[in-house]
């Protein structure tokens, strides 16, 4: 696990995200190697979220999909989610996609505004096996969207 806190990696002007590790290989949830990072206010170190992108493939990855985030309920409505959306897409190129997916709950409205200003295709809403919702603890149900990453993408 290669750690590197409290240097930012990617910033907007508004917020930073900063590494909290880098390059995890998730074997348990078979994901591939997991980035994480903690996203800041712009030039403050406070955590108000935190958002990962994950390159594997596979059965897991179809229902966590490649980039999970959340934002800390204090934070929300100002669009934090999709500015470090944003922020990776440099990074998901460089790991040779030009598409992720984006998975949410049919009830997380926040997370699915976030995916439409993106400008993600909604493929569908999955049922997820009973073997993976028991094991890891995740709704029923899962919203998948496809978020075609462009070049214009990374500002």
């Amino acid at each position: 696990m290669l750690f590197r806190r409290n240097r930012v990696e990617y910033s907007d002007g508004v917020i930073d995200l900063i590494p909290i590790h880098i390059g995890v290989l998730n074997r348990e949830l078979a994901l591939g190697h997991e980035q994480i990072w903690k996203i800041t206010i712009h030039d403050q170190k406070q955590e108000i979220g935190q958002i990962s992108y994950r390159d594997g493939e596979g059965r897991n990855v179809y229902y966590f999909g490649h980039i999970g985030y959340h934002i800390d309920p204090l934070y929300r409505g100002k669009h934090y989610a999709y500015r470090a959306c944003r922020l990776l897409a440099r990074e998901i190129r460089l790991s040779g996609k030009s598409s992720v997916v984006i998975t949410c709950d049919p009830d997380n409205e926040a997370s699915r505004k976030t995916c439409i200003k993106l400008g993600c295709f909604f493929e569908r809403i999955a049922d997820v096996p009973e073997d993976i919702y028991s094991r890891f603890e995740i709704s029923h149900t899962k919203c998948r969207y496809i978020w075609h990453v462009e070049s214009t993408d990374e500002r």
